[in-house]
């Protein structure tokens, strides 16, 4: 027969541990919150800074002007910089980020090329020094809401890399904000800066609201709106002092925005997975009640038969 105290240890601890997960649900949802708000309060400097740099694009010919971030050279190692959390609880958004980031470092090795990680995030750190892997720099307990000062110190990091020539490429291995179910890990290179392409690109915001009393997030399109500058313009420094000034800007920027995407990733994928947890919580507390109940209601009627047997036999 089931020990019913056992039983009753094990509800209670069920419960409580659902507790936990249902507030841990209710402040990642908080910081999701948060989190676009931040996205939305960076984008009109964003916006502004791709006007500007596509402004001088116009009126320069960069073919011809020697820019050290936008200069292509021939690859022979490639720096990852490879984001991903410093906590655990989040599903499979360490895991899915670090799988990518080891796909490419294969890829990068098939080619014949060298690579080497910056890393942003506990995990993602704990796993490659553990394999030892090439790690140059490592970020680890950063505000769960990106700041810019953070963003700064790792595209720091960066140029020194590329401008040194020890890397002649750095790609981005982040995880994109899809929906609260939904994240996507991908790669794309940050320098050289590729300026042909700013004005082609096309940008998303998402924003989180509530429907049917339940969270939800709605992703916007963003045209790019560029201006020329012009053409009778007089600039009072030369415009290439001006990119080399903007463009460290513009890849503080590109990081930022990646931080923040991650960050977005990981507290949906922490929110969907407390909440996953709280449900099996819930499930599992109610078949334990059941089965409490049953063996309960056995001990009872094995107790009236004792009773009864004992009464015959007296009888």
């Amino acid at each position: 027969m089931p020990n019913l105290k056992a039983i009753r240890d094990r509800i209670k601890s069920i419960k409580n541990t659902r507790k936990i997960t249902e507030a841990m649900r209710l402040v990642a949802a908080a910081k999701v919150r948060r989190a676009q708000e931040q996205v939305l309060s960076t984008r009109p400097f964003a916006d502004r800074l791709a006007q500007v740099l596509y402004g001088l694009q116009s009126r320069l010919q960069f073919e011809d002007v020697d820019l050290p971030l936008v200069q292509k050279r021939a690859v022979e190692n490639v720096a990852l910089l490879v984001i991903s959390g410093d906590r655990g609880l989040c599903g499979g958004y360490n895991g899915n980020v670090i799988r990518r980031a080891e796909q490419r470092a294969k890829e990068l090795t098939a080619e014949g090329l060298g690579y080497r990680f910056v890393i942003v995030g506990r995990k993602a750190n704990q796993y490659f020094k553990r394999r030892e892997q090439p790690i140059d720099a490592s970020f680890t307990g950063l505000e769960q809401i990106p700041t810019s000062e953070e963003a700064s110190q790792i595209a720091d990091e960066l140029l020194s890399l590329f401008l040194s020539e020890t890397v002649d490429r750095v790609e981005l291995v982040y995880t994109r904000f899809v929906s609260l179910v939904s994240s996507k890990p991908v790669t794309q290179t940050l320098l050289p800066l590729d300026l042909q392409g700013m004005e082609a690109a096309d940008d998303e915001i998402f924003r989180l609201t509530t429907r049917g009393g339940y969270l939800d997030v709605e992703r916007e399109k963003v045209q790019a709106q560029s201006q020329d500058f012009p053409q009778d313009m007089i600039f009072e420094q030369d415009p290439v002092q001006i990119l080399n000034a903007l463009l460290p800007l513009y890849l503080n920027n590109q990081i930022l925005r990646a931080l923040q995407e991650s960050a977005a990733s990981e507290l949906a994928a922490r929110m969907t997975a407390m909440n996953n947890a709280s449900d099996n919580a819930k499930e599992l507390a109610k078949d334990l009640t059941l089965s409490y109940n049953k063996a309960r209601q056995a001990a009872i009627t094995q107790e009236i038969l004792e009773v009864v047997s004992g009464a015959e036999a007296l009888g």
